[in-house]
C-alpha cells in the first residue's frame, strides 16, 4: 500500500520570540515494512539533521532572529509492505526500554491490571492487557493532556492513543517486558480519524511486535513509523524550547492517503 502523507504545524506567540529551538522527529527511517519513496521538509531556516540516542532521524531547527510564528510541513509517499516484522536495527539494547519515566511509572492500580490474566500464555495475556485498557479508558480527546501520566490517565477513565500506550507500556514493563512507545502516523478510510498516531512495541521471541491499543491490532501494516522512545517526550514529532513569545497557540494538521485516491495529492 502507498500512503501519501501531509503534516503541517502552526505555532502563534502573543509577543515577539526572541530565539527558539525546534527538535523535529518528522522523518521516517526506512525498514521491512516501510520504503520510504519520497519525503520533504518545508522549514523556516535550514535544520541541522542528526541521529538521537534511540536512531531516530533528529532536525535541529534554530530561529534566533525574531518571530512571532512557526510553520513547519512535511509531505512525502511511503510505501507499507504487508510485512509484520519491525525494524531489526539492535544497536541499542531492547533492554534500554524496561525502565520507567515519570509519564509511565505505574501505581498500585496499573501494578494490578499488570497482573490480572496471570493465567495466560504472553501473546494472549498482552492481547487481553490490550483489550482491558481499551475497555476501561473509551478513547476520549480532550480528556487529558501531553502531560498526563499513565496513573492519571487511567484514574481518570478516559484517553487518547497516547495515554492508552504509555499505560500499555507501564503494564509491560512492570511485567519485565521491554516495551518502547512509537510516534507515526495511521492510514484510515474514516475521514473523520485522527491521522497522528501512537502505539507500543514489545520486545519478546527475539524482535518487536506492534500492540496499537487504540485501534485493537497487532498487525502495523496502516502504519507509518516516526520515532520510537520510551515515552512522548522521546518520541513527539515536535518538541522545542524558546526564550520569550507570551501564550503559544497550536495548529497541527495531519492527512493520510492511499496514493492514487482523488484527494491524496
Amino acid at each position: 500500500m502507498k500512503l501519501s502523507i501531509r503534516h503541517s504545524t502552526e505555532y502563534r506567540y502573543s509577543e515577539l520570540v526572541q530565539h527558539s529551538t525546534q527538535y523535529l522527529r518528522l522523518t521516517p527511517r526506512p525498514s521491512p515494512r516501510q520504503q520510504i519513496l519520497s519525503w520533504e521538509m518545508d522549514l523556516p531556516e535550514q535544520a541541522e539533521r542528526a541521529s538521537d540516542g534511540y536512531n531516530n532521524i533528529l532536525h535541529v531547527l534554530t530561529l534566533d532572529r525574531p518571530h512571532q510564528e512557526i510553520r513547519l510541513a512535511v509531505k512525502g509517499q511511503v510505501e507499507i509492505t504487508d510485512e509484520d516484522s519491525e525494524d531489526a536495527d539492535q544497536r541499542l539494547s531492547p533492554l534500554v526500554f524496561s525502565r520507567f519515566t515519570a509519564l509511565t511509572q505505574p501505581d498500585e492500580a496499573l501494578l494490578e491490571l499488570a497482573g490480572r490474566q496471570p493465567q495466560l500464555a504472553m501473546p494472549a495475556r498482552l492481547e487481553r492487557l490490550s483489550e482491558t485498557i481499551l475497555e476501561e479508558m473509551p478513547f476520549s480527546p480532550g480528556a487529558t493532556d501531553v502531560a498526563s501520566s499513565a496513573a492519571q490517565a487511567y484514574r481518570g477513565g478516559k484517553g487518547v492513543c497516547q495515554d492508552h500506550t504509555h499505560v500499555f507500556l507501564a503494564c509491560c514493563r512492570a511485567l519485565g517486558m521491554p516495551a518502547r512507545y512509537v510516534s507515526g502516523y495511521l492510514y484510515s478510510q474514516d475521514s473523520e480519524h485522527v491521522a497522528s498516531h501512537a502505539w507500543a512495541e514489545v520486545w519478546r521471541d527475539d524482535s518487536w511486535h506492534t500492540y496499537d491499543v487504540t485501534n485493537q491490532t497487532c498487525r502495523p501494516r496502516h502504519h507509518l513509523k516516526l520515532a520510537v522512545g520510551l515515552d512522548y517526550m522521546d518520541a513527539c514529532p515536535v518538541r522545542g524550547v524558546r526564550f520569550g513569545g507570551g501564550v503559544e497557540s497550536l495548529q497541527a494538521v495531519a492527512r493520510v492517503r492511499q496514493s492514487g485516491s482523488p484527494d491524496s495529492q
